[in-house]
């Protein structure tokens, strides 16, 4: 059986790698560095587009595991029809959760807190004084809520929200409270002042937050992305900004990278940062101590963690 390894990052500089694989370094460079057909383990080119996620995949007949290094894998599921019987799919659950954490809070108390406008006026030289939103007594419901979603909750936890509600695909108990099915969605949205989305990209959440989920939500709230962009629909959210009725901080849009001259660069109300949820300093360590431990379960024949799927 195959042995080699396809890894993004070079493998003198992952600590720990078990030793009787070979491993080989394609980050989506033009030229591969081994045959696809002898790959074995396949770890995906991170933040490099479906196209280079895809492109050796066909080729792969020897495939045993496809691991992402994003909590998502919208990007490699177009191909999986293509893979052999039996190929696992890992994501990166437990990479991602500190960074994408962060800044959404960083999203939520800037667009609360008007420290856009606070930048704009340091430019023109303007003292913009006055009373602005808090997040302390707010009402916060998180749409998505698995461990990202529960990573977000552990930093609420300090700002004295009002309520935190939680929706997932099912309903399940929590220690810190009930999650709800997302059929209660609707009824939960009016009640919120911040909506976060932080769900997975599938058919299911496909322009999920649409005209209807975005009506729902109270006058005055502020809606936040930072799932996917097609979690949301683009011309029922530029509606409700220009209205002036509600705001969003969106590190996710949909198209992706937002063109110049798109309207939702300018639409009032809206913050926008450029899909750097998990692109940190944090990302880089918890990567390589993911693909330590896999590789050195799969060398050992041990069940491998964040398992999604297995190809049939």
């Amino acid at each position: 059986m195959t042995s080699d390894v396809w890894l993004p990052i070079p493998a003198d500089e992952i600590e720990g790698l078990p030793d009787g694989l070979d491993y080989r370094h394609w980050d989506g460079a033009a030229d591969y560095p081994a045959d696809p057909a002898d790959c074995a383990f396949y770890v995906v080119p991170y933040m490099k587009g479906v196209d280079v996620a895809l492109r050796p995949l066909a080729a792969m007949t020897s495939l045993r595991v496809v691991q992402t290094l994003s909590a998502g894998i919208d990007h490699v599921a177009p191909g999986l029809g293509s893979l052999p019987s039996g190929v696992r799919l890992c994501n990166a659950r437990g990479v991602h959760e500190a960074s994408t954490a962060e800044l959404t809070l960083a999203l939520v108390l800037a667009s609360l807190r008007g420290i856009p406008g606070f930048v704009r006026g340091q430019d023109a030289e303007e003292w913009r004084s006055g009373f602005y939103p808090a997040l302390a007594d707010k009402s916060v419901l998180i749409v998505g809520y698995g461990s990202i979603g529960a990573a977000i909750e552990d930093r609420l936890t300090p700002f004295e929200c009002a309520r935190v509600a939680r929706v997932a695909r099912s309903a399940r108990a929590t220690e810190r409270g009930p999650v709800h099915a997302l059929a209660e969605l609707p009824a939960l949205l009016p009640e919120a002042d911040v909506v976060i989305v932080s769900t997975p990209l599938t058919e299911e959440t496909k322009g999920l937050a649409g005209a209807d989920f975005l009506a729902r939500m109270k006058d005055g709230a502020l809606f936040v992305n930072v799932a996917r962009g097609q979690v949301t629909d683009t011309k029922a959210l530029l509606a409700e900004l220009e209205s002036g009725r509600i705001r969003a901080a969106l590190d996710v849009t949909d198209p992706e990278p937002l063109p110049p001259g798109h309207p939702l660069w300018h639409a009032p109300g809206v913050l926008i940062s450029p899909h750097v949820g998990g692109s940190t300093s944090a990302f880089m360590p918890r990567a390589r101590r993911l693909l330590a431990d896999q590789l050195t379960r799969y060398a050992a024949g041990e069940a491998l963690r964040n398992e999604v799927l297995t190809t049939g």
